[in-house]
């Protein structure tokens, strides 16, 4: 005997596939939060990311090759985390040999004495001290600077921060490898000459970035020119998609 069966209406339709697009997500280490959509103000980039927003309470990975490479990371860093603490609360920032200038973080909104600075004296206890930061609810977001990270350690920080909902920044300056591991995303942020002169400061121009997402978990890759002037992110450059050696563009 057969059974007519009804066919779906495009708003069932899309009803089922909003819900099987949340599952994924899920899945994926994204976990709605129930607080308003904190906005970092990225222009184009945030079509990148599932949703068109910012994965906060979640695990970001900075790749750098080199002590301009890793400021450069710790710039737009800051420029992201501003963003995140104006909300409220603080920012811890964990590191075995510090490299950022603690004044310096007024140029990208940012009062010093918001951000408590934890200076230890081998990775793997920076490691464990950013994997209990994570787990503090109170936070803005967690910066830490650890050259390795594998599959298993990433995996421990993605699930202290789906708890948390707090935001954490893994600054990897020089790694061993480039392993998959369950990190949201992967950067890689170059610093670029910059053209723009500062008001009344000859020879010195706004910071200016190539900033590539090589990795998204359920968005899309790509590589955007930027600069920090006027309080914001500027994109100067449209996006591109670039091929790099050894680095394998995943979106899932």
């Amino acid at each position: 005997m057969n059974v007519a069966r009804s066919p779906l209406s495009r708003q069932n339709k899309q009803e089922v596939l909003g819900r099987l697009r949340k599952e994924i997500l899920l899945l994926q280490g994204f976990t709605p939060s129930s607080d308003a959509v904190i906005d970092v103000e990225l222009g184009p980039i945030k079509n990148s990311f599932p949703n068109g927003v910012f994965p906060t309470g979640a695990i970001h990975e900075l790749i750098s090759a080199g002590p301009e490479s890793a400021a450069a990371s710790g710039a737009f860093v800051s420029g992201i985390t501003a963003a995140l603490m104006a909300r409220g609360g603080a920012c811890l920032w964990i590191s075995a040999a510090r490299r950022v200038f603690p004044p310096a973080l007024k140029s990208f909104g940012i009062e010093p004495d918001r951000v408590v600075f934890i200076d230890l004296k081998k990775e793997r206890e920076v490691l464990w001290a950013v994997e209990e930061a994570l787990k503090c609810e109170g936070l803005a977001a967690v910066v830490g600077e650890i050259r390795d990270l594998d599959f298993t350690a990433s995996r421990r920080l993605q699930l202290a921060v789906e708890q948390s909902r707090v935001t954490g920044f893994i600054l990897r300056d020089n790694p061993r490898n480039r392993n998959t591991n369950a990190a949201v995303a992967r950067w890689m942020i170059r610093p670029v000459a910059s053209q723009t002169p500062v008001a009344n400061m000859p020879g010195i121009g706004h910071p200016r970035w190539q900033v590539e997402l090589l990795k998204i978990k359920n968005g899309k890759t790509g590589s955007w020119e930027m600069e920090w002037a006027a309080g914001r992110f500027q994109v100067l450059v449209p996006e591109r998609i670039e091929s790099h050696p050894g680095e394998r563009r995943q979106t899932g």
